[in-house]
């Protein structure tokens, strides 16, 4: 269907560019002879088909990216054999949860090397200006064919209804391209070398896929009919919505053959003739940027992996279409949509609008935003392209993204659900690295314009998540899919029971500091800030007694027992039930500290007086907040939602290799679940929490994510700064067992950095010469055309570090160019 019909929402293609609003596309179309259909994108299993949810079953390498796109580089791995379609469709079908996926590598299909190395690479001679080569490897030993197709095409607008013009592409003589648009204006793509151009309609063949015939002709897989099946299915007069140059290639074994094109809206005399020199100065130009960026990072394998991890996110970048009223009412042109789509899934976000270029999860299984993934993307991007780290951050709180009531949105498929509140978080981190690469100086207009629209945010988790307002909060999902033994999102409990998250308060207590600071670094050109900064001072130490305790001889979310803080069930009669499973929800208090220099207590009086009165006049809360009356090293005032006590009692199990440390990181649920798993009746159903390190066993929220046991990238760097915050205040006099049963102690800088180190190891490789993330793929691990090449997957298993999940998720797993980086802020 794919090939047939022309997107509504979105377009796709192998290596594909467009324009910022995805008016005009471009990508690579191959065919190795063998092939039912031509490979025109990638190809991977939707929910229902995976045995472990929707995935990709393709093998792709984002491989270089300068922020500017002014050079680009990606690879694609394309059998000569026939791609086993059939096989990895019905191989996922069969097998169960329990089993690993069935993945392309698997079938054996590039044991005998039998494949092409396609590099497609992007060069900028100026800003409508690409050059575009294709160089495609026969990793083979004997001869091989295969057609390569770069296509252009329109995006179909045209049938949607509100305006019928349509743009058009025809062919000057047999190696030029020529396209006409009344926005974009007059472009050709020079087709060096090229003897055949073919051009057809990017219109859906309706007569194929449902059996009406609209009397249109050059229907959108005219080309792949052609070159397929030697239809005659293209227009014979050269022009149309889509086309192709056809370059069919023969390639020796251990060969290559390289293609030349050139898109642009000049018109050079010789389109070829500075092709290379362009390249060099681009690449030369890319080398540059990346030796400043990495000038105190020591291995050349470290580099290989920042600078991938950022052209992962660079790739990543897509323009993202979302119009609600036109989703919900359809186009006129069209059938109108289901009447139950006006009461389903997002009708209550009717304002939303988004079209603009959105870093993406991962562009083929999650190709949409979502709110807390972006807030991590932006950090790495931060390092590389502040500016539109910035950006991309405001994005979320604009009028046509922010619901009016002041949520942000969550992601497309639901948006009415909770992430994480970590905007605030970012923004600041943000904020700080770029203050910190602009010799001190600060954008306090970026700050100020996020702070504002994240009050208005932070109003409804007041207002619609404490659901007693006692400074407990719900939220539901909170991103961690299937941490819980339920679907927190729409929990049935017996007798009128309400989910109380430890998570939900703790993230909540974390936003309060997150914004105070933000404050308090406004008020130092704007006093009027400093009882913001108070406000969320007093909002904090709310939280934090709540955490403690719940009311008079109510049993709080910390559990005296276990030493470690548990979910609870409150009942209508008062009655509690602690959900006692260890798992990352316990270690999100670590997350709410901040510590503030006397500095800045002098520098801002009303802030520092409202401070003493609070906590003179409510010595209940002030005896909650660790130490306040006791400066630590240099001066300073911590503020934690745990104080020594609990923060030892928690770290001993998150550094305790039989519970939550990993050779690699920190596991989202303790291995003491392995052998003695958390089980719960509710309402005659039993439910269950066992430790599972690799791929999810359960089928809460499509079961192609896990948090029951692997390790994930976004919350290890979370504890990993909260550690250096806690070592900003205590210093080096202050050490923890590590690891736990140890008899070893460091400083609380000193685990940081180890934790670092176990994740950078993922990916590093290890002193046999193997990378953890590849697992036990000789191929991956051993082939030189594979081991250089990294895949930034989604998570990691707990107890091997093999990559699982999504393949390309670049996008938050990017946060391993953060860990390779050193010398930054925290």
């Amino acid at each position: 269907m794919a090939r047939s019909k022309a997107w509504r929402w979105g377009e796709e293609g192998l290596g594909g560019i467009s324009n910022n609003k995805q008016d005009l596309c471009f990508a690579v179309s191959l065919w190795n002879k063998k092939d039912p259909i031509l490979k025109e994108r990638l190809f991977g299993l939707t929910g229902d088909e995976g045995n472990h949810g929707e995935d990709v079953k393709e093998i792709y390498y984002y491989l270089d990216s300068t922020p500017t796109h002014s050079y680009m580089k990606m690879l694609y791995k394309y059998p000569q054999g026939e791609f086993p379609y059939h096989w990895l469709l019905e191989e996922n079908k069969r097998r169960t949860r329990t089993d690993p996926e069935f993945e392309l590598m698997d079938t054996g299909i590039f044991n005998e090397n039998k494949y092409f190395d396609v590099f497609i690479e992007y060069a900028k001679a100026d800003i409508e200006d690409i050059l575009i080569r294709i160089s495609v490897y026969n990793r083979s030993k004997e001869d091989a064919a295969v057609n390569v197709l770069p296509t252009l095409w329109f995006r179909n607008r045209w049938v949607w209804g509100y305006d019928d013009y349509k743009p058009r592409m025809f062919g000057v003589g047999t190696d030029v391209i020529e396209m006409q648009h009344r926005s974009l204006g007059c472009y050709k793509l020079y087709c060096k070398g090229c003897n055949e151009l073919l051009f057809c309609e990017n219109e859906t063949n309706n007569p194929k896929l449902y059996q009406w015939d609209d009397k249109k002709k050059y229907y959108k897989d005219s080309i792949n009919d052609f070159i397929i099946h030697h239809a005659a299915s293209l227009n014979p007069d050269r022009s149309g919505t889509k086309g192709s140059a056809n370059y069919d290639l023969h390639i020796k074994a251990g060969q290559f053959q390289t293609i030349q094109l050139r898109l642009t809206k000049n018109d050079p005399e010789s389109p070829f003739g500075d092709f290379d020199s362009v390249f060099n100065q681009r690449i030369e130009e890319a080398n540059s940027f990346y030796n400043e960026i990495q000038k105190e990072i020591k291995t050349e394998d470290e580099k290989l992996i920042q600078r991938q991890a950022f052209a992962g996110m660079l790739w990543s970048k897509q323009f993202y279409y979302y119009d609600m009223p036109q989703w919900l009412k359809g186009d006129p042109a069209q059938p109108p949509p289901p009447a139950k789509r006006l009461t389903g899934r997002n009708h209550e976000w009717r304002h939303l609008h988004n079209a603009d270029i959105i870093s993406m999860p991962d562009k083929w299984e999650y190709p949409w935003y979502a709110a807390w993934d972006l807030a991590f993307h932006c950090i790495t991007f931060s390092h590389i392209d502040a500016a539109f780290a910035k950006q991309q951050l405001l994005l979320l709180t604009h009028e046509w993204y922010i619901h009016p009531n002041g949520q942000l949105p969550a992601y497309e498929w639901a948006l009415s659900d909770v992430n994480p509140p970590v905007h605030a978080w970012a923004a600041w981190n943000v904020y700080e690295l770029d203050r910190h690469a602009n010799q001190d100086k600060g954008d306090t207009a970026f700050l100020e314009t996020i702070f504002h629209k994240l009050l208005i945010n932070f109003t409804w988790w007041v207002n619609r998540k404490d659901a007693e307002g006692n400074n407990i909060f719900e939220g539901g999902f909170l991103g961690m899919d299937n941490i819980g033994l339920f679907d927190r999102n729409n929990a049935n409990l017996p007798d009128g029971g309400q989910l109380e998250q430890a998570d939900g308060t703790s993230w909540m207590a974390m936003y309060s500091l997150n914004l105070m600071r933000i404050a308090l670094e406004l008020a130092k050109t704007n006093p009027v800030y400093q009882d913001m900064a108070t406000k969320f001072f007093e909002h904090f130490l709310y939280i934090a007694a709540a955490m403690a305790s719940m009311g008079e001889n109510a049993a709080g979310l910390w559990d005296e027992v276990d030493e470690f803080f548990y979910d609870i069930i409150k009942f209508t009669d008062g009655r509690t039930i602690q959900l006692k499973t260890r798992c990352m929800v316990g270690l999100i208090p670590l997350f709410a500290v901040e510590v503030l220099d006397d500095e800045i207590l002098q520098s801002q009086p009303e802030f520092a007086e409202r401070l003493r009165w609070f906590l003179n006049n409510r010595p209940d809360l002030a005896s909650l907040v660790s130490r306040w009356h006791e400066k630590g090293k240099g001066e300073k005032h911590l503020l934690s939602l745990l104080r020594g006590h609990r923060m030892k009692k928690i770290l001993y199990r998150m550094l305790d290799e039989t519970e939550f440390l990993s050779e690699y990181g920190i596991r989202s649920l303790s291995k003491y679940h392995d052998h003695h798993p958390y089980d719960l009746n509710i309402n005659g159903v039993t439910l269950s929490v066992q430790y599972s390190p690799a791929e999810s066993t359960s089928a809460l929220f499509g079961g192609n994510s896990n948090w029951r046991g692997p390790i994930w990238m976004p919350v290890n760097i979370l504890i990993i700064e909260s550690l250096r915050r806690f070592y900003h205040y205590y210093g080096d006099d202050f050490k923890i067992e590590y690891p736990s049963n140890s008899g070893q102690y460091s400083s609380l800088a000193e685990i940081a950095n180890e934790l670092s180190k176990r994740l950078a190891s993922l990916f590093l490789r290890d002193d046999n010469g193997r990378r953890p993330v590849f697992g036990d793929s000789t191929k991956f691990q051993l082939d030189p055309h594979f081991n250089n090449y990294l895949l930034f997957f989604e998570y990691f298993h707990g107890d091997n570090g093999r990559g699982v999940g999504a393949s390309h998720q670049t996008g938050w797993t990017g946060l391993i160019a953060k860990v390779l980086q050193p010398g930054k802020p925290s």
